[in-house]
């Protein structure tokens, strides 16, 4: 899927009603999260946010834009894969995400918790 169909009216899209995904551009408050203030440039917070995602282990990023990054993380175990996005809003000086399940219904918290310790870790390097 390419950067226009995960993209609409500017925001990622819409998160569906099961239990196994999080987003900063969501009405669903169970499953909502921060978005991340710009660190300098678009291009630097750009970086970092690769960064990060390139030293986590069974992630391969698939889209890799100047406004956006999609990238595919396997589960060890069963090879569940879960899609990682990020949108890049140079008129807000923030970065959203998205991280959803593409199976099952219940994920154990893991994308939120993929989700907190790469915001964490952008955090941090500030």
């Amino acid at each position: 899927m390419t950067k226009k169909n995960r993209i609409r009216n500017g925001k990622l899209l819409p998160l569906s009603k099961k239990k196994n995904d999080v987003s900063t551009q969501t009405d669903q408050s169970s499953k909502k999260m921060d978005p991340l203030p710009f660190t300098g440039s678009i291009a630097e917070s750009h970086n970092k946010i690769k960064s990060i995602i390139a030293s986590l282990d069974r992630t391969e990023i698939k889209t890799d834009e100047t406004d956006y990054i999609h990238a595919v993380v396997k589960s060890r175990v069963l090879k569940f894969k879960d899609d990682v996005e990020f949108l890049f809003d140079d008129q807000t000086n923030l970065v959203h995400f998205r991280s959803a399940s593409r199976t099952g219904t219940y994920d154990f918290g893991v994308n939120r918790k993929r989700m907190k310790t790469i915001s964490d870790q952008y955090r941090e390097e500030n």
